[in-house]
């Protein structure tokens, strides 16, 4: 097993790698807004794809006069889907 040392303790790799996987989540979660606009979603996750979610009824958009938004949790979800363009 590998282990790194600093200098007041020693953790195994693994602990490390999860310590700080963790933390890139929360850094990430803590900049994503709760919602997005309908171009900012196009921007972060392709056009293509936040249409084709939306026509196969896995995202529905908040509309408000002149605004259409995506909630960002659920983009980012839809996004960790592999190759779900083929069904």
């Amino acid at each position: 097993m590998l282990q790194i040392q600093f200098s007041d303790r020693m953790v195994s790799y693994e602990t490390f790698i999860n310590d700080v996987a963790s933390r890139v989540v929360d850094a990430i979660n803590r900049n994503d807004p709760e919602v997005v606009s309908q171009r900012e979603a196009y921007r972060r996750f392709g056009r293509g794809n936040v249409d084709r979610w939306r026509r196969q009824g896995k995202i529905e958009p908040f509309v408000r006069p002149g605004k259409v938004e995506y909630q960002t949790s659920i983009l980012r979800r839809l996004q960790s889907n592999k190759q779900d363009y083929f069904t």
